[in-house]
């Protein structure tokens, strides 16, 4: 297994702050995007690349874990361990084992999330879907915590004597004086979606000791969006609620606003003076989009009804494509020949010249 330098993919030192590492994902992610290098192999190898680099390094907790990889991966790899955490659990696949009560949380989604991702990638950060290795943990205070299998989740419940330190959180308890039974703890646990996921609703399977319970993660979720599980976070009839915060990743070609979302349309300079139909991206299939003669960069079309369901509601929103004029390269002579005859065919006014008042009015 051949080790990954995924700030040399990124193309950022490794001193680059979170903003640096965002800002040449999104750049990146542009230029190598299969909507603008169709049918280009060795672009849809660096688009991937480019999609596992950030998502490592746009975590900052698995950037934090990569980085104390460093020289010493190799040793981490034969554990099935994560960094910093030591190897504890290597009689147990992917996992350790702990006393009290086990929980954790695993990946069950669709495996095309996961698609072309290196086998470095699987071992140490979990299958791309989040975060990077399940962690289970008993009600002893600093019990032990565990990498598990590369289709497991992170960063999943306990709240019984993890502080937040640890990525888990208590949210609140019932229960109170000498005589009172123990406090039933409301406990918080986040998981990160990909937008597709958000889009279409998915599944997660959230294991507590013996119990295993399959949660629906409905159609719209956006980051922040809360689903509790009753009396889920422990054993018995007292037990308290189990609530999974929902995080959205960001998507290298769309944004999203509530249920709109807004992306980037590149077209020809045919496309723009002529005026052409042209396919467009959507987050749930392509559509055809006319585009009409002598449309300029930054035009934005609103395709109605292209954009996320609305949660607990009917219908989706929309998406705004905003269009790019992508000019072509290398003319040849014969090319600025006839590009000069059609300036001066076509005697464009200068655009740069502010109008008058009068022709404003016209």
């Amino acid at each position: 297994m051949e080790y990954r330098d995924y700030y040399a993919s990124l193309g950022v030192p490794r001193t680059a702050s979170q903003a640096d590492i965002k800002k040449a994902f999104r750049k990146l992610a542009r230029e190598h995007h299969p909507d603008v290098n169709k049918g280009d192999g060795a672009a849809e190898r660096r688009f991937k690349e480019i999609n596992e680099a950030n998502a490592v390094l746009g975590d900052a907790e698995k950037r934090k874990a990569y980085d104390a990889l460093g020289s010493d991966w190799e040793t981490y790899q034969g554990a099935g361990a994560s960094p910093g955490r030591g190897a504890q659990g290597a009689g147990r696949p992917g996992g350790f084992r702990t006393g009290g009560q086990n929980i954790r949380f695993e990946y069950n989604g669709n495996p095309e999330d996961i698609a072309g991702f290196s086998d470095f990638f699987r071992t140490f950060f979990g299958g791309g879907a989040g975060r990077t290795t399940t962690r289970t943990s008993s009600r002893t205070p600093g019990g032990a915590h565990a990498a598990a299998d590369a289709m497991e989740f992170d960063d999943i419940l306990s709240g019984f004597g993890i502080d937040e330190r640890e990525g888990f959180r208590n949210i609140g308890g019932r229960g109170s004086g000498p005589t009172a039974p123990p406090l039933a703890r409301d406990v918080e646990a986040e998981t990160e979606l990909s937008l597709e996921q958000a889009f279409h609703g998915t599944r997660r399977i959230v294991q507590i000791d013996d119990k295993r319970l399959d949660v629906e993660i409905p159609k719209g979720v956006d980051t922040g969006t809360r689903i509790r599980l009753s009396g889920q976070a422990g054993k018995g009839p007292g037990a308290g609620h189990l609530y999974l915060r929902i995080t959205v990743r960001e998507h290298p070609v769309f944004t999203r606003s509530g249920a709109d979302l807004h992306r980037e349309l590149p077209i020809t300079l045919a496309d723009a003076m002529l005026g052409a139909e042209v396919p467009v991206e959507t987050i749930g299939g392509s559509v055809i989009l006319r585009i009409p003669p002598e449309t300029q960069t930054g035009r934005s079309f609103r395709l109605t009804g292209q954009g996320m369901p609305r949660f607990k509601s009917d219908g989706r929103g929309d998406l705004y494509a905003k269009t790019r004029v992508v000019l072509p390269g290398n003319l040849d002579e014969d090319g600025r020949r006839l590009l000069r005859a059609f300036a001066d065919h076509v005697k464009q006014p200068d655009p740069r010249r502010r109008k008058s008042a009068a022709e404003q009015h016209h």
